[in-house]
């Protein structure tokens, strides 16, 4: 499977919104995957190799993840995998890389950006199928599935949006190319959970 495209936005949801489940990744693991995603980047702008083994078991584990970078507050990339396919120290690697260099939307990032980006990882818990009326905003990201179509929205899409559940379930549908009401009729409605964290969380974390 090809790493996808997915659309976010530096927006800032209400916070009475938020779920706040327990932190899975520590403060230190939280900085060795930000840093391996910029080194991702430096890499193939310095036209160096980076060959990146998990440090830990935790990090060798298979996990869904999307990177998504910014570039003074603007989206600048966003590319990743909802299904685990390697490790996840390798796919923050190449998720990144692909965020930089491969999204369609934009041109590839240049030297002079790199340092400029901001990194947002959302490391994904693997698809659970799910009823509509159990779609928890904040909590849930979404991917429906009908036929050859398919479509992904992260869990901090709807709380930037300010959607509801119903207005969710229709944008998924509407990302996945399908009728806002496909959700009603056969769509397959798959959840899943993800722990977001960014260059400006794990800064600020440091400095308490």
């Amino acid at each position: 499977m090809s790493p996808s495209p997915d659309e976010t936005s530096d927006s800032i949801p209400d916070s009475s919104s938020r779920s706040h489940p327990p932190a899975e990744f520590s403060l230190q693991e939280r900085l060795l995957l930000l840093k391996l995603a910029h080194d991702s980047i430096a890499a193939i702008l310095e036209r160096r190799q980076l060959a990146p083994h998990p440090p830990s078991p935790h990090l060798a584990e298979s996990r869904g993840v999307f990177t998504t970078l910014y570039l003074r507050g603007e989206l600048r990339g966003c590319v990743g995998y909802v299904a685990p396919v390697a490790s996840l120290y390798q796919t923050v690697a190449e998720t990144a890389r692909a965020a930089a260099f491969e999204d369609p939307r934009f041109q590839p990032v240049t030297r002079e950006q790199a340092p400029d980006l901001e990194i947002s990882l959302s490391i994904l818990s693997r698809l659970e199928v799910i009823q509509p009326n159990d779609v928890e905003i904040g909590r849930h990201g979404l991917l429906i599935t009908q036929a050859a179509h398919r479509g992904l929205l992260l869990p901090q899409v709807s709380l930037e949006h300010n959607w509801d559940r119903i207005t969710f379930l229709e944008q998924t549908c509407q990302k996945a190319g399908l009728p806002p009401d496909a959700w009603r009729h056969g769509a397959r409605i798959e959840a899943f959970t993800a722990e977001v964290f960014s260059d400006r969380e794990v800064k600020e974390a440091e400095a308490k």
